[in-house]
């Protein structure tokens, strides 16, 4: 049993699901803005930060909708996912991230996701 806890952040952000969602699922997009170097084979990524790999098997994809990848060596419970979600009224755009991570490690998750949106956004030019 995981002592992990699932937590969910909220992100505003300027752009259309369309071009959002190749910034979430696209290895050169993810590149941009979540890992040094993304590769992809047979649905497994393979994501590098500072030259260490770490594998995510991707469970879900609903296309300008979502993404779910799961760690390859994580509980088999825990997953992360980025959603985006779109105001059927105002149309306003917002990117729902939902991660797992311990009680004393949830803050410095949502920190790292902070900091990783932050930079999409600017990529994005939102």
């Amino acid at each position: 049993m995981s002592d992990k806890k699932k937590f969910n952040i909220e992100y505003e952000i300027k752009s259309s699901p369309r071009i959002l969602y190749s910034f979430l699922s696209e290895p050169n997009g993810l590149t941009q803005w979540f890992a040094d170097d993304v590769a992809v084979k047979d649905q497994i990524y393979t994501f590098t930060w500072d030259g260490e790999q770490q594998k995510a098997k991707l469970l879900l994809m609903k296309e300008n909708k979502l993404v779910r990848f799961k760690w390859m060596d994580d509980d088999p419970n825990c997953y992360f996912e980025m959603e985006i979600m779109q105001d059927e009224l105002t149309n306003d755009v917002a990117l729902g991230i939902t991660d797992f991570a311990t009680e004393e490690t949830i803050s410095e998750r949502k920190l790292i996701w902070d900091n990783q949106v932050d930079y999409l956004i600017s990529v994005l030019g939102a």
